[in-house]
């Protein structure tokens, strides 16, 4: 379920800066929905706070104006009627409505009111019987967590999260004003982190004059800013942690400016075409060393690198492995290779696909691999014909003695050839395999083994698809003769992977592998 709570959501909070005096709090809304009207990007709400003082305050202490908090309370009291002439002023003025209760009883009020949004302040985050009520309202909430505990935060999130509520955290410290060393903005990352999907935001009461603070929390991550605001006008001045609508202005440029410098999430971003440029400029094109034909693929010795580059110009960051580049026209020594010139391949994608396959088939027979092995796939036709000819050869050890592990996909043959020096011992591991050893053909399961002297011509089939060890004398490079010899003097028939094993989807959902053996039975 989408949140109702918007992201870049600037909060206004009012609280008893309205004075008592209904005009006043009028002029407050309508002086910042002056400066809000200049910044469009985000979304904003105003906020009062609500407390029902007659069962708020004790009997007892009702004249006590000595206590700070029942003074300034008692004096700035607003009736029902000039509460809802504020809401509606919000409202008019395109604010959200958001009111933070501080009794059980003030959340009713909020309903009755029609209120957006619910805000619950550090002081009440664990105030769970005014919480209970909050919940059952179903309005969106935003709490601070200024002083709470970790056990306290994670009851608080376990207890809405159950409750189904829509609800964002705010990091917050309660020290008015907040102190530079004290605003501790290390624990945004530290809510994101222990609260993932949860939107989280910031609650400031540190200098209303500093700017640099928005933009630090904006690039934590924070989705929704809350800054104490006020006027001064006559007798009425502003607290050291209030703003004024002018300190507002300069806050939400800087707030614009850190969104601005974010630029895009979830993706990585487009370059601009001054960057393309630039980079382009300083990366070597390749150029023919020599005169080359039409229809030739591309090798170390047919090109050089260097610059200058040139629009169009196939550069070194694009010559790899995975790409394979074929020439479409002719082109002359010294002259650059472009695009426009060129057929390129990427074989990556094909390449990562082969390792899946690979690595199922390793799942499916629960073959353990040594860390840190090549994986060396044998595409003797090509990357394209892989699943219908070629191997995936893992080497585990090469000394005296040699043990590999060899992975063919259903469907798959490994053409016929023989080895002059290598004396090998079979063992298959999972699977089917069929094998065709000095002419004559037999099917092998799971713990059968087969001898393969020097000198002997053989071959592989797998119809479901098959693991097996070879285990033999020293591997030596070139030792492998193809009936076919047009194999040996293709110099692509290999790709050595290093990092691979963990690409492994697991066999507990329909593999290509598994799908592939139960499209071969019956």
């Amino acid at each position: 379920m989408a949140s109702l709570i918007p992201e870049k959501l600037v909060v206004l909070e009012m609280a008893n800066n309205h004075m008592g005096d209904v005009e006043h709090g009028l002029l407050v809304i309508r002086e910042f929905a002056k400066v809000c009207h200049d910044f469009p990007s985000f979304s904003f709400a105003f906020k009062l706070q609500y407390r029902d003082l007659d069962t708020f305050i004790h009997p007892n202490f009702k004249d006590r104006l000595d206590i700070k908090y029942i003074k300034r309370f008692s004096e700035t009291r607003l009736s029902p009627a000039h509460k809802r002439l504020l809401i509606a002023e919000m409202k008019k003025n395109n604010f959200t409505a958001m009111c933070t209760p501080f009794d059980d009883i003030s959340v009713g009020h909020i309903v009755e009111d029609k209120f957006d949004i619910l805000k619950v302040g550090s002081a009440s985050f664990t105030d769970w019987p005014m919480l209970e009520h909050a919940v059952r309202t179903g309005l969106p909430m935003i709490l601070s967590t200024g002083g709470a505990t970790l056990e306290e935060i994670d009851n608080v999130v376990s207890f809405l999260q159950h409750r189904d509520t829509d609800f964002a955290l705010m990091h917050c410290v309660a020290e008015y004003p907040t102190r530079a060393e004290h605003m501790e903005l290390n624990q945004i990352d530290w809510l994101k982190q222990r609260f993932p999907g949860v939107q989280i935001g910031y609650s400031t009461h540190e200098n209303p004059a500093l700017t640099m603070p928005v933009a630090m929390v904006i690039a934590k991550g924070c989705t929704i800013l809350e800054k104490h605001v006020g006027v001064a006008a006559g007798d009425y001045a502003l607290n050291e942690y209030s703003a004024s609508p002018a300190q507002v202005r300069e806050w939400l440029k800087a707030a614009q400016s850190a969104f601005s410098m974010l630029g895009v999430t979830a993706r990585r971003l487009d370059t601009t075409k001054e960057e393309q440029s630039t980079l382009l400029s300083l990366r070597r094109g390749l150029f023919a060393k020599r005169d080359i034909s039409a229809g030739t693929v591309l090798r170390d010795e047919d090109v050089f690198m260097a610059i200058p580059t040139q629009s169009e110009h196939v550069v070194a960051n694009e010559w790899s492995k995975y790409n394979r580049f074929t020439t479409l026209t002719d082109i002359k020594a010294l002259e650059p290779v472009l695009h426009s010139s060129v057929r390129k391949d990427d074989m990556r994608d094909k390449i990562i696909s082969i390792v899946l396959s690979v690595n199922e088939m390793l799942e499916l027979g629960n073959i353990v691999i040594p860390k840190n092995v090549k994986l060396e796939i044998s595409h003797h036709y090509g990357v394209d014909r892989f699943h219908e000819v070629g191997a995936a050869l893992i080497t585990v050890i090469n000394r005296d003695y040699c043990k590999k592990v060899i992975v063919m996909v259903p469907g798959q043959k490994h053409p016929t050839h023989h080895h002059n020096k290598k004396d090998e011992t079979l063992h298959v591991l999972h699977g089917t395999l069929c094998v065709t050893l000095d002419g004559v053909t037999k099917d092998y399961t799971k713990g059968e083994m087969i001898v393969v002297e020097p000198g002997m011509r053989h071959s592989f089939e797998t119809k479901t698809g098959s693991v097996f060890e070879e285990i033999s004398s020293t591997h030596f490079a070139n030792d492998s003769c193809y009936a076919d010899e047009s194999i040996g003097g293709y110099s692509d028939r290999k790709t050595l992977i290093t990092y691979w094993s963990g690409l492994t989807p697991r066999v507990n959902q329909e593999t290509n592998a598994t799908k592939a053996f139960a499209s071969t039975k019956g």
